[in-house]
Parts: structure tokens; C-alpha cells; sequence
């Protein structure tokens, strides 16, 4: 699956869905976005079941802020709605595969029951 392209419009659709979606908050000008692309983009075709977003940071500035970017690229991985990751950074390919095992491991239903007793107790 290629990568998408969203905004501040779609933004909500495409990461409250169910299943892995990674956003990649980049910009035209940021050499380590540049060097981050084709990792990105190798990883979504090797990937079909994961939604790969981008969000261009410069024609996005509002929908950056919204979601505390100050560093870029910054990578976000959600599954089910659910924020598990939110970094600064190039990942290499061997970073960027973990992690996405790492987000395919979790058992959401424990990540969620425990999102409620913090919430409860926070």
C-alpha cells in the first residue's frame, strides 16, 4: 500500500479506525524527512494491512500544532484509535520493523483496560 497523504479534515477518520495506522509528520525542507521517506514508503509496501499517513507540516501547520509536533520527522504509531508511540526521529528499517512488531504484539484489550484504571485514578 502506498503511502496517504492527510489533513486536518481527515486526519480523525483515518487514525480512530480499526487496525495499525502510522503517521509520518514531515516536511519538503527536513533532510532527516528525506532520508526517512523511502524507509517509510519500502516499509507500506511491505505492509498492506497498515495504514502509512503523511502529514506535510508546512501546508498542515494547524493540524501539526494540534498534535504537539516540534520536532520533525516525527512518527506516530495508533492502533484502534489508541496513541502508542509518538517520537521524534529517522528511524532506520530495523527500528521501523520492531516497532511495528512491537505494535502488532499488543493485546489492546489489556492496553485499553489499563488506559481507564489511569484515567480513573489520574
Amino acid at each position: 500500500m502506498a503511502t496517504v497523504d492527510i489533513t486536518k479534515e481527515t486526519f480523525n477518520d483515518v487514525t480512530t479506525s480499526d487496525g495499525i495506522t502510522l503517521v509520518d509528520f514531515w516536511a519538503a525542507w527536513c533532510g532527516p524527512c528525506r532520508q526517512f521517506a523511502p524507509v517509510y514508503e519500502k516499509a507500506s509496501e511491505r505492509h498492506e494491512d497498515i495504514v502509512f499517513a503523511k502529514v506535510d507540516t508546512e501546508a498542515e501547520r494547524e493540524l501539526a500544532g494540534a498534535m504537539q509536533i516540534t520536532s520533525i520527522p516525527t512518527l506516530m504509531a495508533i492502533r484502534d484509535g489508541v496513541v502508542l508511540y509518538a517520537e521524534p526521529g529517522a528511524l532506520p528499517e530495523h527500528a521501523l520493523e520492531d516497532l511495528i512488531s512491537q505494535v502488532r504484539a499488543l493485546d489492546m484489550d489489556e492496553v485499553t483496560r489499563q488506559a481507564a484504571e489511569q484515567a480513573e485514578t489520574g
